[in-house]
């Protein structure tokens, strides 16, 4: 079965850098497109990042040059490295996985973004940022 393991959060200070982890595992992790979404507090969880199964990336508009999404998958891991962090960036960060990478235990609609959809998550990582 998919399992998605977030790890690297913490808590920094405005202008900080953390790079955070996803360790998926129970699925061909390297076919299929992995996300980086976050929830801050009292706010809806969004899309941040993208790692499509060819091998191209995507960040939102207001976070590019600030985070960076990468992907080895010998080490079956993404990585969302962010910098310059914000006390807005505060929140807990998930990783989640396309729900094509194991159809049979996902039936649902999933969650769209950046033209996929994810139904597969981690648990999350959280991430403080004080000014």
């Amino acid at each position: 079965q998919v399992q998605l393991v977030e790890s690297g959060g913490g808590s920094v200070h405005t202008g900080g850098s953390l790079e955070l982890s996803c360790l998926g595992s129970g699925y061909s992790f390297s076919t299929y497109s992995m996300a980086w979404f976050r929830q801050a507090p009292g706010k809806e969880r969004e899309g941040i990042a993208i790692y499509y199964g060819g091998g191209t990336t995507s960040v939102v508009s207001p976070l590019e040059g600030r985070f960076t999404v990468s992907r080895v998958n010998a080490k079956n891991t993404i990585y969302l490295r962010m910098k310059n962090l914000k006390p807005e960036d505060t929140g807990m960060y998930y990783c989640a996985a396309d729900r094509e990478a194991d159809p049979e235990r996902f039936t649902g609609v999933g969650t769209s973004f950046g033209g996929r959809r994810f139904g597969f998550w981690g648990r999350g990582t959280q991430v403080s940022v004080s000014s």
